[in-house]
Parts: structure tokens; sequence; C-alpha cells
């Protein structure tokens, strides 16, 4: 990725006539504010995720593509965010003091996760256009789709391997400006800024702009074709949708644009020193936002829903069931256990697997 990777140097290289460029304060800067984002990010990102995951596993059954999509973006989100306590100590002690198996364990894991998060949104978005949008042929082809639903996911999960492969190949664990660092090290290649800007163009374009384009074109007809049915019901899935794509704008542009001109300035020679401590400062803070994104995927594509907040308040009812069962009577357990089964069995009785699971 981008600022765990080759973006910390303490030093820019400056015409002759200057002193060094030193990033001293950003480092320092980065030493307290990344380490407790990260530190944030990663406990509202696991209890939300592992929430959807009980959800799936244990109370509503995934009949839908949207919801298979829901259940492997929940677990994408969950190996994602177990990256960043390992970031969040290296930024804390300014240094890399796990092995190098781990460096690229991290590294392919965090990239890996990142982009298939990133290409189920865009899978989530063609699944609401076509249960909303294309809604009188939608049965057939989304039973269809469902059959191949495994292969699909599977389909998504390779992709995300095979573009982040670079990730795997040049990280390591080396010795840089007397600290171990953990960032990809060129040396093997001849082209060592040909293969930067090659892992920066996938970065942007499956982790991005694919994304952007399939939830515009979608969301736009979905839009559409809710303002027209003229339902309240319908009316109020439309600011959900709005919400989801003006989440996912203000998550992402900024941590894209941020690569985009880190693209541009890659190789170029006599940098301003100013203009690299804001880019530094901005990179920090736009990546932090853009993983923010990880917390907010199950309130908006899960927990926005009626049907999961139903779900979640049944998961606290057997929860604090389970707390209280030495000072609860039997029976009054298990009166509350059957009560939630029955209403949750007549609820996926009456289902209807057009409706969507974050937009209705």
């Amino acid at each position: 990725m981008n600022s765990t990777e080759a973006n910390y140097d303490t030093y820019y290289s400056l015409p002759p006539d200057d002193e060094p460029c030193s990033l001293k304060e950003v480092r320092n800067f980065t030493k307290v504010f990344v380490p407790i984002a990260y530190s944030f990010i990663c406990v509202f990102g696991l209890l939300g995720n592992i929430m959807v995951v009980i959800t799936f596993a244990f109370y509503k059954k995934a009949r839908s593509m949207t919801d298979i999509y829901l259940l492997n973006m929940a677990i994408t989100d969950i190996l994602f965010v177990l990256t960043l306590p390992f970031w969040a100590v290296t930024h804390a002690i300014d240094a890399w003091v796990f092995s190098d198996a781990l460096c690229k364990l991290m590294k392919g894991t965090y990239a890996v996760n990142f982009n298939c998060g990133m290409l189920l949104l865009a899978s989530i978005s063609m699944d609401r256009y076509i249960a909303i949008v294309q809604a009188t042929r939608s049965f057939r082809v989304r039973s269809r789709t469902l059959m191949h639903s495994k292969v699909i996911c599977l389909a998504v999960w390779l992709i995300s391997i095979i573009i982040s492969s670079p990730t795997f190949i040049f990280n390591k664990k080396y010795v840089l400006q007397e600290h171990y660092v953990c960032e990809p090290q060129y040396k093997s290649v001849s082209e060592p800024i040909t293969w930067k800007l090659l892992g920066m163009g996938l970065e942007l374009l499956f982790g991005f702009f694919i994304p952007l384009l399939f939830m515009t074109f979608c969301y736009l007809f979905i839009i559409k074709t809710l303002v027209q049915a003229q339902n309240s019901k319908r009316h109020r899935a439309i600011r959900v949708v709005i919400a989801v794509v003006l989440v996912f704008l203000a998550c992402q542009i900024p941590h894209n644009v941020v690569l985009l001109v880190t693209a541009v300035n890659m190789g170029k020679m006599g940098r301003d020193c100013s203009t690299e401590k804001v880019l530094a400062y901005t990179r920090n803070v736009a990546e932090v936002l853009a993983f923010l994104h990880c917390c907010l995927n199950p309130v908006l594509y899960a927990f926005i829903g009626q049907k999961f907040r139903n779900y979640f308040m049944k998961i606290m009812k057997d929860v604090w069931c389970m707390r209280r069962k030495n000072n609860v009577p039997g029976f009054l357990c298990a009166r509350v256990y059957s009560e939630g089964y029955i209403s949750r069995q007549t609820s996926e009785t009456v289902e209807n697997d057009n409706a969507s699971s974050f937009t209705m």
C-alpha cells in the first residue's frame, strides 16, 4: 500500500544549494496519531464485522447474492483490521520488529483484503441494480447467479490476490537509516519506478475507479427507479443509497487523490520541502479515513436495514440471557430463545429475496 511503504523516508533529495528536507516532525506526528487511529479502527471494525458474521452464521441464512457479498466483505474487513495492530506498533516505535516472513504476510493480507473489499462493494451495487432496476427478470437472473455464488466470490478473491501479488513479492524486512523497515525493495528489477507505478496503478484501478464506476452507474439507476416507485419505504431506501455513496466518496477520494499526487511526483528531483511535509501529513490522515470505511461497512450495508437491526437486538438478548443464566430461571431463558427462534423462522419465511438487506 502507501503510507506504510516507502513514503516515510526521513530525507528527500533537494537541489545542491538546499539543505536536506527532514520529515522528522511528520514521523513524530505519526508515532502518536496513527497508532491511536488504527487501534480505534481495529476495535470497532472487529466488533461491527463480527456481529455481521454472527448474524449470518446463527440468525439469518444468506439467501441472496447481496447477503453472500456482505458475509464475504465482513470477513475481508476482519482480516484487514487484524493487520492494523502490527502497523500501529511499527509507527509507534518507528521500526519493524517482526520477521521478514511476517512482513510479507501482513503486507499481502493488508493489500488483498483492501482490494477485495472494494471489489465486493462493486458487486453489491451490481446485485442491487439487478434486484431493483431489473426487478421483472431479476428472480431468474439472480437465482442463476446464486447457484454460482461460490465461483463468483472465489473469482473476486483470486483477482484481489493477483493484483496484490507485487506486494507479496517486493516487500521485505531490511535496514533503512539504522532502523528495520517493512517496505518494498526493487533492487532485483531493472525499472524500479515502473514497478512502483504499476503497483499504485493497480491499487487506484481496482481499489477506487472500478468500484466508483460500478457504484455510480448502478446507484443512479437505482435512485431513478425508487423515485418513480412513489412508495415511502422506497424513499427511505433512497436516503440509504445516497448515504452509502457519499460515505464511500468521503472516505476514498482523499486517499486516492494523494495516491495520484504521489505517482505524479515519483522520480522528480528538486521537490519542495514544505510541499513534501504537507503531502506526508495528508497521506496519514487520508489513509486513516480510507480505513475507517471498514468500521462503517457493517453500519451502512447491514445494520442500517430493519432486518439486521432486529437480528442485532436478538443477539443482544441472547448474550444478556447467557450472562444471566446463573441468576435467571432456566425456563425464562428457554422461553426467550424459543420466542426468538419462532420469530426468526417467521420472518425468514416471509422474506422477499428481492428486498435488500441494507436498503429496506
